[in-house]
């Protein structure tokens, strides 16, 4: 397969995951190309036993389209760790140069990859890692937007498709298993003040949604 066709079906399993309709303007709009595009490829990966187009469900991976996506998955995952530990990549910029080496390597690359990291479970963002079988263990988070006040939660997965989220975070000090404690929340734009070590800051409603925490009970 060409990259391109793998990044259709990396893409429409990562929309379908976070329980999103997967349509021609969804795809368009993720893969920044035309809607002529879109149709032109989605023929050929349904014609080809990719996918599916379900009525009112749009496209559907098949168990073929789905083991490509979930191998991508895993092979990009694992070189972030790679870049994060051993080049002293930024954990901003690790997603953009793994989009690149998931197509290049092959599975045995990466057996001996994982090997030599020590078989990590998760990537610098907190999304869990693939096994070779394409096991993948979810973890049930909610998006910080969703805490109530008073409500405290770890930090467990940050989205990594936008850098100024990264960097953000980065600059407030906020990273991966940090406690945080919701202490107002502001009713005109659904933004809200968390508390962690001795700090306060505010997080917008939009960067609140690309935090996803583990309540604590």
């Amino acid at each position: 397969m060409n990259k391109s066709l793998e990044d259709y079906l990396k893409n429409i399993y990562s929309v379908s995951q976070n329980g999103s309709k997967v349509t021609n303007s969804l795809l368009a709009e993720k893969l920044n190309v035309s809607s002529a595009a879109v149709s032109e490829m989605v023929s050929k990966l349904s014609k080809s036993d990719y996918i599916v187009n379900t009525p009112y469900k749009g496209f559907e991976l098949t168990k073929k389209g789905e083991a490509i996506a979930i191998n991508l998955i895993r092979k990009h995952r694992i070189w972030e760790v790679f870049l994060l530990q051993y080049l002293n990549y930024k954990w901003e910029n690790v997603h953009y140069e793994a989009e690149n080496l998931e197509h290049a390597s092959s599975d045995e690359l990466i057996t001996q990859l994982e090997k030599f990291l020590g078989y990590p479970k998760t990537d610098p963002h907190g999304h869990p890692i693939p096994d070779k079988n394409g096991k993948l263990s979810q973890v049930e988070t909610i998006p910080a937007a969703e805490l109530k006040v008073g409500e405290t939660a770890i930090i467990s997965q940050v989205s990594d498709e936008n850098s100024e989220v990264l960097v953000y975070l980065t600059k407030a000090g906020l990273k991966l298993h940090d406690e945080i404690k919701v202490t107002e929340k502001i009713n005109f734009d659904n933004s809200i003040q968390i508390k962690f070590r001795s700090l306060n800051i505010f997080l917008s409603e939009k960067l609140a949604k690309n935090i996803f925490v583990i309540r604590k009970t």
